[in-house]
């Protein structure tokens, strides 16, 4: 099986040699300054390669070779993953609650909650704030992960749909899909009423269940096969979504989420993913 190692600056050779060394692979091939292929890698020396990699501060993945345009659906995570921030630990923070916030969306993103339970106790801490609230938390606070616009371009041109899917808001989805040019965009709404919010969330919950769930439907509505999915995501509400997809990158992910995860990004961008498929 291929291995890709990538990083955000030039791979010393050198490495890449004792890399393939270690997994009796044939002599490494890079593709640019940062990535390099090792082909008919074998994993026998696996953790090893993972503690090189790690110290020398690559990200590295076992995959196998095919094209970008071999896939059918990109779906994503919102907050922390398309985006640097946690959307709600930001609102809370204009009511000066963001702290208590941000500790429940830590526990919750590590698994140590419920995703449902932990996610209306949030949202009631948020009752009473103006809705306008929201849009400072887009103009001034939110920003894209490094290399998401291009990973996105491409994914694009190579014919994928690409699905926000969000335990978040849709007052964020809704605006990244229209500038992103995103084909799906689901997460929560926050219920308004007299233009502030009531600390409820409208309609269905998407939960980690709910991530799954529409993944599955979409990829059926596009008529294709289980083996045509990706998914990024960075906490454990996004297992049931990895489990769903064929391959599954966890982006800067918590532990539980990268022991189920095809292959991690601790350092490279998004963009990343175009180093493991490349059309």
């Amino acid at each position: 099986m291929p291995l890709i190692v990538h990083a955000l600056r030039d791979i010393d050779p050198a490495h890449l040699a004792l890399l393939a060394q270690l997994s009796h692979s044939a002599a490494p091939v890079q593709r640019h300054p940062q990535c390099g292929l090792l082909d008919e890698a074998q994993p026998a020396e696996r953790a090893r390669i993972a503690s090189l990699c790690a110290q020398w501060q690559y990200d590295h993945a076992w995959v196998d070779a095919r094209p970008l345009s071999s896939f059918g659906l990109v779906a994503m995570d919102m907050d922390s993953t398309l985006i640097t921030i946690e959307c709600i630990d930001e609102i809370a923070d204009l009511q000066g609650l963001k702290a208590e916030v941000a500790a429940i969306t830590e526990r919750s993103m590590a698994g140590e909650l419920d995703f449902a339970s932990s996610l209306r106790e949030r949202v009631a801490l948020l009752a009473g704030l103006p809705e306008a609230a929201l849009d400072t938390v887009y103009q001034q606070r939110l920003a894209l992960q490094p290399g998401a616009e291009r990973m996105l371009k491409q994914v694009h041109a190579a014919g994928l749909q690409t699905l926000l899917i969000s335990g978040g808001f849709t007052f964020f989805t809704e605006r990244l899909q229209q500038r992103l040019g995103l084909t799906h965009a689901i997460a929560n709404r926050l219920e308004v009423h007299n233009g502030h919010l009531t600390g409820r969330v409208e309609g269905e919950l998407i939960d980690a269940a709910a991530k799954a769930r529409h993944l599955q439907r979409l990829r059926d509505a596009a008529g294709l096969q289980p083996d045509q999915t990706i998914a990024f995501g960075d906490g454990a509400n996004d297992i049931p979504m990895f489990q769903a997809a064929a391959v599954s990158i966890a982006f800067r992910g918590k532990p539980a989420l990268k022991h189920v995860a095809t292959a991690c990004f601790d350092h490279v961008g998004l963009d990343g993913l175009l180093n493991l498929f490349p059309n």
